[in-house]
């Protein structure tokens, strides 16, 4: 059993026996995209990570179950062994299943190893696409993430590898290669990050921006410098999660964004 395009998915019913891997976006429920909206209604039994808030769950249709399998900071983590064996369950059982993902599946959301489960179960799964908290977070704060003549590349990287490590990548040459990067779970691997690109050649003097909990209530964003970000992000105590923007083009407008819950509205300078 193999995925089908998320164009396939659209108009369609929700088939018993299926896992579909739903992006929930970045927080806002506005966000939220029209077939993930539809695909909730439909779903037997959601399994949801801890970002997607009560505003989004509350498009799931009463009656149907739903299951926090979400990974937070101080808690114990549901195994992925566990989450993967619900969903082969669910679906074998006759369920329409829907794991339920903040930002989008395949962005740094495991969503690419419960697919691999459910093709190793037999299982037929779908997935809808959702807005990235890579790119939703820099339109937030007002920052474009290429700008002609001061950025024509933009890297997505996460400073967590499985073992909760900055990643074996080779950070001084990404540091050498220009324009953006915007790093997923950054903040408490932020004084090795900064150190490795700044061995690689970035100036300290590099902007920096930090944006908590974007689109969310409560979204934060603290403007800095790549040698300056370990100690201002630790003074300003922001809340997770958080994306850390690195590049010229934190600097390229003037004004910062005005966070509106629903809508993205930039006020002038």
């Amino acid at each position: 059993m193999g995925v089908q395009s998320a164009s396939a998915v659209a108009g369609r019913s929700f088939p018993r026996g299926e896992v579909w891997l739903v992006g929930a976006g970045p927080g806002d429920p506005d966000l939220l995209t029209l077939k993930a909206v539809r695909a909730l209604e439909q779903a037997d039994l959601v399994l949801h990570d801890a970002l997607p808030g009560r505003a989004v769950l509350r498009h799931v249709r009463h009656g149907a179950e739903i299951v926090a399998v979400g990974k937070r900071k101080g808690a114990a983590p549901v195994p992925q062994a566990k989450i993967h064996a619900r969903l082969v369950a669910g679906a074998r059982a006759g369920l329409r299943v829907l794991r339920l993902k903040g930002g989008d599946p395949f962005v740094f959301g495991r969503g690419g190893e419960e697919a691999l489960a459910c093709e190793a179960a037999g299982i037929r799964w779908r997935v809808i696409p959702g807005v990235s908290a890579g790119l939703a977070a820099p339109a937030a704060a007002g920052i474009p993430l290429t700008h002609r003549g001061t950025a024509s590349a933009v890297t997505f990287v996460t400073a967590h590898d499985e073992t909760g490590a900055l990643p074996a990548l080779d950070w001084e040459a990404l540091a050498r290669t220009g324009g953006t990067i915007a790093a997923f779970m950054a903040l408490s691997r932020l004084d090795e990050l900064t150190l490795r690109l700044l061995a690689g050649g970035l100036a300290p003097s590099t902007p920096v921006a930090v944006v908590a909990r974007a689109t969310h209530p409560g979204e934060s964003q603290l403007r800095t410098t790549l040698g300056a970000c370990t100690l201002d992000a630790r003074r300003a105590a922001l809340p997770t999660p958080a994306l850390v923007v690195i590049g010229d083009v934190v600097g390229v407008l003037a004004h910062r964004a005005t966070p509106v819950i629903g809508a993205v509205q930039h006020a002038c300078a």
